[in-house]
């Protein structure tokens, strides 16, 4: 016989008996609960289904802005009119025309034309651009003799003062009465011991070696002048002189202002309008030196030279030319003359000459038919 050990049975404790018998009677809460869920469940259902049923007129809660009732009117495009369309149409009205302000011939103008220059409200009417770059040479000369005028003019003016000297430079090539190139400009009249219209060109100034640094300070700023930088304070100024002097033509001309130690000039009258500037550089520069020396020039003064003379000659001649008899040019007046007429060698004189080549015999049009006898031409009048 062998003993058994037994534990004594131990009753489950009262709270686990509490809680299963929460979870398995059904309560108030549990009720509440399901009732909740029904309701929810309707009020979805509704909230769907009154917009479905609902008149459209009664929608307007729904609306987004004018969404539903913005009116769009569509025209037919000119190529799909009949009439308004020609080979090729539908890519030319692909694209809408450009607004007015945006078209891209905005500002274009012809050559023979004035362009409209912009203006300084101190100065007036300032420059256009002037770039020279149109070979090695040209481009060369041009710089050493614009850094030569801006050095012994005015190496010891601020930016600004160097900035004006070589603008007056570049006023000069554009306008009628002057050379059209930088040299031709810079040293005008050196041939003379007096009347040179840049003093250091004359006066034995060119004899001295110029300092490094200043002459690479005066080069910089003849660079950035050839590449089309405009110095707007000195406007269409073609003069000045130093504050130390007062030349006899000062009166006569129309003053612009000081800047540094220089007083800067334009011509008065038609001479100094914008009209009177071509700034179109065409080259050929001559040589970045001083003309040789000649005594017999200096007997008697040139009018080229006199800013005066040049005032008169311009009035003169832009009345003579407006006139049709006279054009003015950097020399004074020139007739103007019509293309002189072709000659022709004997035997083509036998065979008519110039009534050769007048188109008067050309063939006419023969074998096409009607419909295609406009091809080629507009219909009408394309974004009308």
């Amino acid at each position: 016989m062998s003993d058994c050990f037994t534990l004594p049975h131990e009753p489950r404790p009262r709270e686990i008996q509490a809680l299963r018998l929460r979870r398995s009677a059904p309560g108030v809460g549990g009720r509440e609960r399901r009732q909740h869920r029904g309701r929810r469940a309707f009020a979805l259902l509704a909230a769907v289904a009154v917009p479905a049923v609902a008149a459209p007129d009664e929608w307007r809660s729904f609306d987004i802005g004018n969404a539903g009732t913005a009116q769009v009117s569509v025209d037919p495009m000119p190529f799909e009119k009949p009439g308004d369309s020609f080979p090729g149409s539908a890519f030319y009205y692909l694209t809408a025309d450009p607004a007015p302000e945006a078209r891209l011939d905005a500002g274009v103008h012809s050559d023979a034309e004035d362009a409209p220059f912009q203006v300084d409200p101190l100065s007036g009417p300032i420059a256009r651009a002037l770039r020279i770059d149109n070979s090695g040479v040209d481009r060369g000369r041009a710089l050493e003799c614009m850094t030569a005028a801006i050095y012994y003019e005015a190496a010891s003016e601020p930016d600004s003062g160097q900035r004006a000297v070589a603008q007056v430079v570049l006023n000069r090539v554009a306008h009628r009465s002057y050379p059209n190139t930088v040299c031709g400009v810079v040293y005008q009249g050196s041939e003379r011991r007096t009347g040179c219209q840049f003093s250091f060109t004359c006066d034995g100034s060119l004899a001295r070696v110029p300092n490094r640094m200043f002459w690479e300070r005066a080069r910089r700023t003849a660079y950035e002048a050839l590449s089309g930088y405009v110095h707007s304070p000195v406007g269409l100024a073609t003069h000045y002189h130093t504050i130390a002097v007062h030349p006899y033509w000062a009166p006569s001309l129309s003053f612009i202002g000081t800047i540094g130690a220089h007083r800067f000039y334009k011509f008065g009258g038609a001479a100094g309008q914008p009209g009177a500037f071509r700034y179109a550089y065409l080259g050929g520069e001559p040589m970045a030196a001083p003309h040789p020396r000649s005594a017999a020039l200096d007997v008697a003064p040139d009018v080229a030279l006199d800013p005066l003379a040049l005032q008169k000659a311009y009035e003169a001649g832009l009345k003579a030319a407006q006139e049709g008899a006279l054009t003015p040019t950097a020399t004074g007046l020139a007739p103007v003359h019509s293309a002189p007429a072709p000659h022709y060698a004997p035997e083509v004189q036998q065979r008519g000459g110039e009534t050769l080549y007048r188109g008067e015999n050309l063939p006419e049009t023969t074998g096409i038919k009607p419909e295609y006898a406009n091809s080629g031409r507009w219909i009408s009048q394309p974004g009308t």
